[in-house]
């Protein structure tokens, strides 16, 4: 019986991994272009919308968030209540990390980071960048904790929009491809495997 279900485990994983990794390459064409103008456009604001002095706008789990949003859609961690939810959550919890135990970096990186995890899982937001979000805010340059609570509204919030409006134009421009999807990527998942095995 045991066995029975190892085996059945193996055949499934085998199959989800290689249905994963089929090369489409109008996906790749989407998920590239994209994510190419949505962090364009955040790369652009900041190089040329704000001063030297101010510029803060790109941070890196950015590049995170849009692997799921042009990369990965149909799944419920790219869905926009997940990426807005999860980074705007993650960075409300890192900043008041970073101001509750300044100068205790053991102690308030694990706490931003493991807060914003169950933040993100209570509310129904989970989007794995989130946690990098609440990092940066606890271990980020002087002028990121300068910003406090702004960091919150920029970059963090302005930056998911503009990644948001732009997944929205660019998984929408072909037949192939629909984003938000509701349960998409779990709906899909199971089908995959009920296909493999009646083969």
């Amino acid at each position: 019986m045991v066995k029975r279900h190892i085996v059945r485990g193996v055949r499934i994983s085998r199959y989800v991994i290689y249905r994963e990794t089929l090369v489409d390459a109008r996906e790749h064409l989407w998920a590239f272009i994209g994510s190419f103008i949505g962090i364009g456009v955040i790369a652009f604001v900041q190089s040329h919308l704000l001063s030297a002095n101010d510029n803060l706008f790109l941070i890196g789990s950015f590049g995170a968030s849009s692997v799921l949003v042009y990369g990965v859609i149909q799944s419920p961690l790219a869905q926009p209540r997940n990426l807005v939810g999860g980074h705007v959550l993650s960075a409300l919890l890192g900043v008041t990390m970073a101001k509750l135990v300044p100068d205790i970096i053991w102690l308030a990186a694990p706490l931003a980071v493991s807060l914003s995890i169950v933040a993100m899982q209570v509310t129904r937001t989970l989007h794995p960048p989130g946690g990098a979000t609440a990092l940066i805010a606890v271990i980020g340059s002087e002028k990121v904790k300068d910003l406090g609570y702004a960091f919150v509204l920029s970059p963090v919030l302005s930056g998911c929009l503009i990644l948001l409006i732009t997944a929205l134009v660019f998984n929408n421009l072909t037949p192939h491809r629909k984003y938000p999807t509701k349960d998409g990527y779990t709906r899909l998942i199971k089908k995959r495997i009920v296909a493999g095995l009646k083969r």
